[in-house]
């Protein structure tokens, strides 16, 4: 079917009253800078309908600015070239949105398509936004609130992620949802500085930085949307085995069997953590503060080993997390070490990352949780990676959205995924 969204104008929404700050400028950390200009994109499915759900939001969007004011601001250069936040209040991009069919036919349309196809339909869902990255003095979040036919409705957001990462904006729009649901406050009061993240040194997160941007892709990456079923994960699963190591291990274990022909030879999984605890940062930060780390293995025994081998390799990495950050490690010194490491390789390293359990589900404007969660994004040239999504309501298993393999290797990818 032809999915038709009619969009009201762009308008500006701020703060709803004046706000009282500590402090107009707010200087990034370490985990900040790199991200400045990137933008990341969440869709929201709502299924079930509130009163006016347009004017609903917006309202409780710019009550919301209040309490996370550095939202509603800009980011500036110092006199030494430095970037931060300044806390101007000129507020966020907001658009209405109608569209021709109902939630149900739109997430049918989607899961039809081809990657590429269904990101067209997803860029009617979310207010346009440059492909090369957010301009200094744009506004961190572009939101866009789109009604269908049934009552349901989407909320499309394209935030900077300087300014916040994915916990970040999962908890600002938990908070647009407490206050679209009639709550005086936030449940959660927001920080937006701490001492400890400013206080990482720039080498802690350089060689994730490096790790992101410092491959060699021999093309553009093929776009897949993958669906990792629950009787796969459940295969997989012992008693304390998690979804996403069962995901990863998968994924890692599919990918390797395509791209890489000497067993001998190592290979990566790289995968993001958010660091919060680990690091004792203030209950209710919404910067930056995630990590990579990686687990290592040889070829072989990802590709034809015992799976659960896989995953207990994964394991012992994310157990190792606390000891690394303690040591000022991302990345351990061996994998980062330039020209010495498969880090640098296309085919000997993916990243998985994940947006299971981050908060983006548990959004409620007032009819209830989100009952899907998407993203999307463009092949690029950067590090394979694979990205995992919550399920489709009433299906247990994973979505993934994959840039991980070359169009090359698509085909062999897609028949290993099948194949599980």
């Amino acid at each position: 079917m032809s999915i038709v969204v009619s969009k009201s104008p762009s308008e500006v929404v701020r703060p709803s009253e004046p706000v009282k700050m500590d402090t107009r400028k707010i200087n990034l950390s370490s985990f900040d800078k790199p991200l400045v200009i990137a933008p990341t994109v969440v869709l929201q499915v709502f299924e079930h309908p509130i009163h006016d759900p347009v004017e609903t939001i917006r309202r409780a969007l710019s009550q919301a600015l209040v309490h996370y004011y550095p939202i509603a601001g800009r980011f500036a250069v110092d006199d030494d070239d430095d970037v931060h936040i300044d806390c101007t209040g000129e507020g966020v991009t907001f658009v209405a949105a109608s569209a021709n069919c109902t939630i149900l036919e739109l997430m049918r349309d989607i899961d039809d398509r081809a990657p590429d196809a269904a990101t067209t339909v997803l860029r009617k869902l979310v207010v346009d936004y440059p492909a090369m990255g957010f301009g200094r003095g744009d506004p961190f979040v572009l939101m866009q609130v789109t009604a269908f036919s049934c009552g349901g409705f989407v909320v499309g957001v394209t935030w900077n992620h300087g300014v916040a990462d994915g916990f970040g904006i999962a908890q600002f729009l938990q908070a647009v949802g407490e206050l679209a649901r009639g709550l005086p406050t936030p449940l959660i009061v927001p920080v937006r500085s701490d001492k400890v993240t400013q206080a990482i040194s720039p080498s802690f997160v350089e060689s994730a930085k490096q790790f992101m941007f410092g491959v060699t892709v021999p093309s553009k990456l093929a776009l897949h949307n993958i669906t990792i079923s629950s009787k796969l994960i459940n295969s997989i699963r012992g008693p304390s085995c998690t979804v996403f190591e069962a995901v990863a291990a998968a994924l890692w274990r599919c990918r390797t069997r395509v791209v890489m022909s000497d067993p001998e030879a190592p290979t990566v999984l790289a995968f993001t953590v958010n660091s919060r605890k680990y690091m004792g940062v203030k209950a209710g930060y919404y910067g930056n503060c995630a990590t990579v780390h990686v687990a290592t293995a040889k070829s072989g025994e990802v590709a034809h080993g015992d799976i659960m081998d896989v995953v207990r390799t994964i394991r012992r990495a994310k157990q190792q997390v606390p000891e690394q950050l303690l040591k000022g490690e991302m990345l351990p010194r061996a994998v980062g070490a330039p020209g010495k490491h498969p880090i640098e390789r296309y085919e000997s390293a993916l990243l998985v990352t994940s947006w299971r359990n981050i908060g983006l589900e548990d959004v409620d404007f007032g009819s209830g949780k989100t009952s899907r969660v998407m993203t999307m994004h463009e092949p690029t040239h950067i590090r394979p990676m694979c990205l995992v999504c919550l399920p489709c309501k009433g299906d247990e298993g994973a979505k993934v959205l994959s840039g991980c393999v070359t169009v090359h290797h698509s085909d062999a990818f897609l028949r290993e995924i099948a194949m599980l």
